[in-house]
């Protein structure tokens, strides 16, 4: 059984990846959109840019979100100075570097959905009056469900294991930032906490494993579409 502070930290650690994958969705479908239909000029590195959180280790890319986010950075100061919105030492930090840290995988899983879809089936809309907006609106989105449904579940499980961004741009503060991950490592730093480890360990099994089941089941229960697979 979970004590009362470990059960805080699992409600953070959902609430934190859910809402990073929410935030991140809409991104990742739009530059899903973009390198699987649009050609353009230095395409590549946009591609680069954007899975450099899958090969940079972790600690770089929380280190990147302090500079950019923190009080004095460029984009950080002037959000706390328009909106009182601040990210460092808050969960806010901790659900922005999980987004980024699930981004490419979202983004990968929805473009290979997008590529699946016939071009002709978006070109016959096209040739029915349909602009390029309601095209996607009503037909590669539809058809791309099942992409968009692996990448909330890839999203969310990626989310629940970060651990380096979040460390170096959010903290490890207890009811703030400290996720499961923080916490099994705070854990394992004090002596004869093995069974606290097991036990926020075995949440965090449970947890991952819970939304791959749940994504699978209601895959082919035929909620996403009949015989679409996710993963």
């Amino acid at each position: 059984m979970l004590s009362g502070d470990e059960w805080q930290i699992v409600r953070l650690s959902l609430w934190v990846s859910g809402i990073a994958v929410l935030a991140a969705l809409p991104l990742s479908v739009a530059l899903a959109w973009l390198l699987a239909r649009v050609r353009f000029p230095g395409k590549a590195i946009v591609d680069g840019v954007i899975h450099l959180p899958l090969v940079l280790p972790p600690v770089v890319i929380g280190w990147l979100l302090l500079i950019a986010f923190g009080l004095n950075g460029p984009i950080g100061s002037r959000l706390h100075d328009w909106f009182g919105v601040g990210f460092v030492f808050h969960w806010t930090g901790a659900a922005l570097a999980a987004a980024i840290m699930a981004l490419p995988l979202m983004v990968r899983a929805i473009r290979l959905s997008i590529e699946a879809v016939d071009p002709r089936l978006e070109g016959a809309a096209r040739t029915l009056g349909a602009g390029r907006w309601r095209t996607f609106r009503t037909v590669t989105l539809p058809l791309s469900v099942p992409g968009i449904v692996a990448a909330l579940v890839l999203g969310f499980a990626r989310s629940l294991g970060e651990f380096g961004a979040t460390i170096t741009f959010a903290g490890n503060i207890p009811g703030e930032t400290r996720t499961l991950p923080l916490a099994i490592y705070a854990q394992l730093q004090v002596p004869g906490m093995d069974a606290a480890v097991m036990r926020l360990a075995a949440m965090s099994v449970a947890l991952s494993l819970a939304a791959l089941v749940a994504s699978e089941v209601l895959t082919r229960r035929g909620a996403f579409g009949a015989g679409a697979h996710v993963l």
